[in-house]
Parts: structure tokens; sequence; C-alpha cells
């Protein structure tokens, strides 16, 4: 949810001041998690201290390719914590988990004990949050926390979640925030943001508070006030990754997709889309759920999970007599229309955040800026076959 603005004075720690952070949160009972690197490839895990960070490594992304390899740019980049920009895992694993026991039921003498799985949830601490995560956490609460439906297990979540952002200073070949308004700075959302300055000379974070929460935290660190330097390093780092966006989503695309139901450049798409559901894996406001119930074999127990799925699946749109959306053509335009048009119906804003995993995570590079960009310019005609 949305954190409370203080007024406190943008101040600048140092590595060990950061380090200091992560383990005084988990002296405080948080499970911190963090950006790692144990496969090739940057994930949310838990972590102890900046060790555990994926230090002087940045990404390579294009359509369908990610490569992690060592940081480009000098001394300055190759002792960077922060200069990745997003891996195949985004933030919502842990506050809207892939799988969810929901209850449990065990028959002891003659009758049925149930545990509804209502426990309070653990302190959790985020670090390194990018913006456009932090706008699809935002856009997450509208869905479960919203005015018609609440959640109440993902916002009791979220409540005992802290969040310390990471400005970006570095864009990534799918990135397209900025045509998004989703970054590379944060806005709010967050109880600390951190933009990073390692320049080969000297290596500290600018810091921004935006809770109460964040404040008290920072209170314990060693610090001082930022200068004028200091803000103005900060914001040509993060100008610089303005600047350089790999991706650029067209402004009308909702209305676009909203226009064209009919357009060929559906069958186009659907001969090249495997159906594979990696787009929704890797999206981090994708919310579509499936609901399990599993016994054990001596009927004796069972239980019910929720677990994420995806409108990719045949089932997912299955009623009596079979499913709504029976080719890939179809499935396809109801992910890109509902993320980047009748989302802002539904809940007033884009579906998609420009973070562009997506993208990189299509195993045959299928790009939602272009496809929006293409329905746009081509002519409108009714493709063949069903729609």
């Amino acid at each position: 949810m949305r954190k409370e603005k203080t007024t406190s004075s943008t101040v600048v720690i140092d590595k060990d001041g950061l380090d200091l952070l992560i383990k005084s949160l988990r002296r405080a009972g948080h499970d911190v998690i963090g950006p790692t690197a144990p496969d090739g490839a940057v994930v949310y895990e838990p972590i102890d201290s900046i060790g555990d960070l994926p230090v002087g490594l940045e990404d390579d992304q294009d359509g369908g390719h990610y490569r992690l390899k060592a940081a480009t740019g000098g001394k300055g980049a190759k002792e960077a914590l922060f200069r990745y920009v997003v891996g195949p895992h985004s933030w919502k694993r842990y506050l809207f988990p892939p799988s969810q026991k929901l209850w449990s039921a065990e028959k002891k003498d003659g009758g049925w004990t149930i545990d509804a799985e209502q426990g309070d949830p653990a302190k959790q601490a985020f670090i390194g949050v990018r913006p456009c995560e932090l706008a699809a956490m935002r856009i997450q609460d509208r869905v479960f926390s919203g005015d018609h439906y609440k959640d109440r297990g993902y916002a009791a979540h979220r409540d005992a979640t802290l969040v310390v952002a990471v400005n970006c200073t570095r864009a990534g070949g799918t990135c397209f925030c900025t045509s998004m308004d989703t970054g590379p700075v944060a806005s709010d959302g967050y109880d600390l943001a951190l933009t990073e300055i390692s320049d080969g000379k000297d290596h500290r974070f600018v810091v921004d508070v935006g809770s109460k929460r964040g404040a008290k935290a920072l209170s314990k660190l060693p610090q001082r006030d930022a200068t004028a330097g200091d803000r103005r390093a900060a914001n040509s780092r993060t100008n610089a990754a303005a600047k350089s966006m790999g991706r650029t989503m067209s402004k009308n695309a909702a209305k676009v997709l909203r226009d064209n139901p009919d357009h060929p450049q559906w069958t186009d798409v659907a001969e090249r889309c495997l159906n594979c559901a990696n787009c929704t894996m890797v999206c981090p406001t994708c919310f579509c759920s499936n609901v399990v119930d599993v016994t054990t074999l001596d009927g004796a127990g069972a239980e019910r999970r929720r677990r994420w799925d995806s409108c990719f699946t045949v089932d997912f749109s299955y009623i009596h007599g079979g499913p709504i959306r029976r080719d890939a053509a179809s499935r396809y335009r109801q992910w890109i229309t509902h993320k980047l048009s009748s989302w802002h119906d539904q809940f007033g804003s884009s579906g998609c955040t420009g973070c562009g995993r997506c993208i990189t995570w299509c195993p045959v590079g299928i790009d939602i800026t272009a496809e929006a960009r293409t329905i746009g310019a081509r002519r409108k005609t009714a493709p063949k076959g069903e729609r």
C-alpha cells in the first residue's frame, strides 16, 4: 500500500551503512529478501548481507535473450551492487505466492478438523525494488485490496513488508518504463529509496525517506546530509537511464487495441506464440489463479491450494461445453488487450509497468511494444479463421 511521505532530509549512506541496514532488519525479525545471482540470473531470495548481492554484474536483455555478465564501464561499475535491471523473478511471489494453501482438513474420530491457514504473516523486508516494480505492487494493491474485493492474506503480507527501493541508473534492452510513467525514479510506495553512486572513487547511496517506518530504520545507520553535489550526481544517473530505454510503448496503445479486435496481426502473432505462458509467469502484475483440491490416498486428509494460472492455458476459459478461447490468436489478444487497454476500465490504470520481462523471457522474442505499434500502423481488416 502507499506509504506516508515524510519531510525528512535526503541523506547519504555508504556500503557499510547498507550492510548494517540489512543486518539490523534481520535482527528486528524481518525476513530480508534481495537480489542474488546464483545460477546466471538475478532472482529474489533471502539475503544476510551485501555480500549476497550481485556485485559487479549487469544484464544484457533483448527479445528472447538474457545474459548476466561482468559489468563494463570501469572500476565503479565493477563495484556496483545494483547495476543489473530486472530478472525473471518479481516481488509478487512473496505477496501473492505461486502456490498457497488456503485450508486443510483432517478426518478424526468420525469428524473433520479444518485449519483455515490464517496465521499472522512473517515480517518481510524487500531490498532493491525497482520503480517499475513499485508500480506493479500498486496495481496488485488495487486488484487484491481495492474497494470491491479484499484478499486478507495479500493485505496482511503487504502490511508486514518494508520496501527499500532502488532507482535505476541504467536501462535494459527491453525496458520501457518512461513511456508508462513508472520510472526510472521511484515516486511513492516505498519506505526508503536508494540511488547508487559508484564512480571508482566513492561508493555511496543517496537515500530518500518515504515513511515513518523507513525513517526509523534509517535512524540506526551512520549517515550525513546529502549535498547539492550528491543530488546532482544521483539525478544525472537516473536521467541517463531515462534516455537509454531499449523500448517505447505507443501512447495510443489502449485505444488501438480496443478498436481492433479483428486485426490480422492477431493471426500473425499466433503463428509465432508457443502458448508457454512465460510472459504471464514473469509479469509482476498478472494475477490469474486457479484453485485445486487434493486428497490423501486414504481419504483422511484434504487441502485446497491457490496456484498461479494463465490466460494462455486452454482450460483457463473453460466453461460447460469447452473453452471460450480455443486458438492462440484469441488467447494472445485477451492478454495484451486486457493488459494495455481494458485494465484501464477495470482498475484505473494500465496493467503494464514497462519492466520488459515479457519480451526478454518469451522464447521466441514476441515484443508487446512492437505488436501494439504494428496493430496501430496497419489497416484494420478481418482475419481468417476463428476470432
